[in-house]
C-alpha cells in the first residue's frame, strides 16, 4: 500500500504559482486510491470492474490496452475516461450494442463528478443475453462497483502555513484551531513549539485574528505555500 492509499489527507499537487492557483481554485473530485477492483456475475456472464487514477489520454489509453493484452480471452472491455485538462471524455462499448455499456459507465463517472478517472469493465460472456436493459444494469454496476473499492476524494485548495507559541499556549492554541478547519500535519518541539497546519485557502485572517485575540499577540500563523489537497469524502 502507498502511502497515498493509507492517508485519507494527501498533496496530489505541488504548491501553485498565485496567478494559477487562482485559475484553478474550483473543488474537483479524483479517485481516492490509484487503482480499485471488484467483480460480479449476472446470468453466467462474469464482469470485472476497475478503476485507475490517471491525468492524461496516453495513461488512459495505456490502461485500456493493458486489459486488452492480459485479458485476451474477454469477450468485451468496455470503458470511459475522464481528464479535467481539456476537458476530455471518451468511452467505448467495445462491441456490445450501441449506448449499453461504454456510455453507462461515463454516466457513473459523470455521477461522481469525477475526474482524471479510467474505468473499463470487462465482460466474460456466459451464454445468456441480458438484452439492452440487463447490459446497462451490469455496465452501471461494473462502473459502481470498482467506483466504491477506489474510493472518491475533493480537491481543494489549501494553505500550509507554520505557527510558533510558547509551551504555555500550546494548548490554547490546540483548542482554538479546530473552529477554523485548522488541522496539525507535524508538530517539533524545540525553544518553542512550531506546528505545521493547513487549512482551507483564504481564511488565514480570520484565523490570524483569533491567534491574536487568544495570545495578545504573540502568535500568528506564517503562510508557506497554497497547494490542492485531497480529503476522502466516501
Amino acid at each position: 500500500m502507498t502511502a497515498r492509499q493509507a492517508n485519507a489527507f494527501s498533496i496530489l499537487h505541488p504548491p501553485l504559482p498565485g496567478g494559477e492557483v487562482r485559475a484553478l481554485a474550483s473543488d474537483y473530485f479524483v479517485p481516492f486510491l490509484d487503482y480499485g477492483e471488484d467483480k460480479f456475475e449476472e446470468k453466467r456472464s462474469k464482469f470485472t470492474g476497475r478503476l485507475w487514477h490517471v491525468e492524461t489520454p496516453e495513461q488512459a489509453t495505456a490502461k485500456i490496452k493493458e486489459m486488452r493484452d492480459t485479458y485476451w480471452d474477454a469477450t468485451h472491455h468496455c470503458y470511459a475516461y475522464i481528464l479535467r485538462e481539456g476537458n476530455i471524455m471518451r468511452y467505448s462499448d467495445d462491441g456490445e450494442p450501441q449506448g449499453t455499456a461504454g456510455m453507462p459507465i461515463l454516466d457513473v463517472l459523470r455521477h461522481e463528478n469525477l475526474v482524471d478517472v479510467c474505468c473499463v469493465v470487462t465482460r466474460y460472456f456466459g451464454g445468456v443475453l441480458l438484452g439492452t436493459g440487463g447490459l446497462v444494469r451490469a455496465y452501471t454496476q461494473g462502473a459502481q462497483v470498482a467506483v466504491a473499492a477506489a474510493g472518491v476524494q475533493r480537491m481543494s485548495l489549501y494553505t500550509v502555513a507554520l505557527i510558533a507559541c510558547p509551551y504555555n499556549l500550546y494548548e490554547i492554541i490546540l483548542h482554538l484551531l479546530p473552529d477554523y478547519d485548522c488541522s496539525v500535519e507535524e508538530t517539533d518541539y524545540g525553544a518553542d513549539v512550531t506546528l505545521t497546519v493547513t487549512l482551507p485557502a483564504g481564511t488565514e485572517d480570520r484565523l490570524n485574528a483569533a491567534l491574536a485575540e487568544a495570545t495578545a499577540g504573540q502568535v500568528y500563523a506564517e503562510v508557506m505555500e497554497t497547494r490542492f489537497m485531497g480529503r476522502r469524502i466516501k
